[in-house]
């Protein structure tokens, strides 16, 4: 069985209006999801599904795919609005696509064993991998999955609130995860629960989820059952929500279905929350690149 990365690309560009405007963060043209290839690669993956919508396909292929295609075995799944288990008429009303269950679940046909999700656009570094690739090859049972996390402080932006999902740990296991916006305070910094409960104070280092989860194959069934649960809601909740990975995890953690296990890494996190965190993230790859732990040109 392949290990296999699942990249979530389907709404990659929205936040500077395309793909094409997105901008290279190395310095010979690479853009993130480059960067996350090779660390995975490094680390024993075999294979990387990227996760976009239809319409994406060309310019995708021609600007990443094709300069991965002899580096590593590569797919595409396609995340579309109108592929839904019911209510087939809402899709006309809808304008994105349904979330983070729908972006995984959607790969089901391209992944045959253990796989590794991650966004499109975060950068986590390659000890956030080989964690991952070592979880899995060391678990042998097929219901207890992993969070790789990270200290809150290391996601945090300079420009503004972020979202991330609080992890609450107890003995190396996750018994629940919060998404919230988080906002950083002087020493501490401010959950507030994207469900509308009570906000509460965290501490810098609390471990935050930043969509990195090591699963085996089994996920699939609670993905289709959480899809198909999903639209059992009346029409305003669906058109107005998405259905999301950590609410499906944490629901079938409190059913006793599976368990999560938390795994740390040393990696530092960067990202693009704001057109203004652009710089910072480029000058970072750099740093790293002048360390000696990525080449000059990653892909030579």
């Amino acid at each position: 069985m392949e290990k296999t990365l699942v990249v979530m690309a389907a709404g990659m560009g929205s936040r500077f209006g395309g793909l094409k405007q997105i901008e290279p963060v190395g310095p010979n043209g690479e853009f993130i999801i480059d960067y996350s290839v090779y660390d995975a690669k490094r680390a024993g993956f075999e294979k990387v599904v990227f996760v976009i919508k239809k319409e994406m396909e060309e310019i995708f292929k021609e600007t990443i795919g094709r300069r991965l295609e002899n580096k590593i075995k590569v797919a595409y799944a396609f995340q579309e609005i109108e592929d839904i288990p019911s209510k087939k008429y809402l899709a006309e009303k809808r304008t994105k696509p349904w979330g983070t269950v729908q972006a995984v679940l959607c790969t089901k046909d391209y992944v045959d064993g253990d796989f590794v999700v991650i966004n499109a656009d975060d950068f986590y570094g390659y000890d956030a991998y080989l964690q991952a690739s070592k979880f899995l090859d060391e678990e042998k049972n097929d219901h207890v999955y992993a969070s790789i996390t990270f200290p809150y402080i290391k996601t945090a932006s300079l420009f503004g609130s972020v979202k991330r999902a609080v992890c609450f740990v107890h003995d190396g296991m996750i018994s629940e995860l919060v998404e919230s916006k988080i906002t950083t305070k002087d020493g501490y910094a401010l959950a507030e629960p994207l469900s509308g409960e009570e906000a509460f104070s965290i501490s810098l280092d609390q471990e935050v989820s930043m969509n990195v989860f090591a699963f085996k194959h089994t996920f699939y069934q609670y993905l289709e059952e959480a899809f198909r649960e999903y639209f059992l809601h009346d029409d305003e909740y669906i058109l107005a929500n998405e259905a999301l990975l950590p609410d499906v995890i944490e629901k079938n953690i409190k059913n006793g279905n599976i368990v999560l296990r938390n795994v740390t890494t040393s990696s530092s996190w960067f990202g693009v929350t704001y057109k203004e965190d652009l710089e910072g993230l480029k000058k970072s790859i750099g740093e790293l690149i002048k360390k000696g732990e990525y080449p000059n040109k990653l892909w030579e």
